[in-house]
């Protein structure tokens, strides 16, 4: 069955071709920008696993390839927004280690923003941030990503990692958008 039929009310924003060919150059300036060194790849759980797949496969320099998944609390302490603790497990020795965070999409940068600190914090000789998907408009935070592959604006993508809250689209091999 066709990957767009599948879901009727899914419409293309990024296709197959325009994928492969923007994570080859993206893959292409990680390497310049790393010459010489290993790239400690750390992808964002689950929307970076495609993504980061893909872009390992295309890079030339030593790569070692872990996986972060952030989880959240939102505490309301009578405010009613409250504020939001992230938490994540990261096990590996990154000290002195040049590493690179992979993200499908960076929304608000709140997330993204705490990961740099916390990696920088436990003694990371350098952190860079490659995302897939840009939605800048979005942010929170005045954060920007070292590299990029498109900016995006609002709406629900889903496809080649990204999903819904059905859990269902994160094997498209394109980049959708639900209605």
């Amino acid at each position: 069955m066709n990957q767009v039929a599948r879901v009727p009310e899914l419409r293309v924003v990024i296709s197959v071709e325009q994928l492969q060919k923007r994570v080859r150059e993206l893959a292409r300036q990680i390497s310049d920008d790393y010459q010489g060194r290993t790239v400690h790849t750390l992808a964002m759980l689950e929307n970076g696993f495609m993504f980061m797949a893909d872009l390992v496969r295309a890079m030339d320099v030593p790569v070692i390839c872990q996986f972060i998944k952030p989880q959240y609390r939102r505490h309301l302490e009578g405010k009613p927004e409250g504020f939001l603790e992230i938490f994540f497990s990261h096990d590996a020795d990154i000290r002195g280690q040049h590493v690179l965070l992979v993200e499908g999409i960076i929304h608000s940068g709140v997330t993204t923003e705490f990961l740099v600190s916390d990696l920088l914090g436990r003694g990371a000789a350098s952190v860079k941030v490659v995302t897939l998907l840009d939605r800048q408009t979005a942010r929170r935070v005045p954060f920007q990503p070292d590299y990029f592959g498109f900016l995006v604006d609002d709406g629900f993508l889903v496809g080649y990692g990204l999903s819904s809250a059905a859990q269902t689209e994160r094997n498209l091999a394109f980049i959708g958008s639900l209605g």
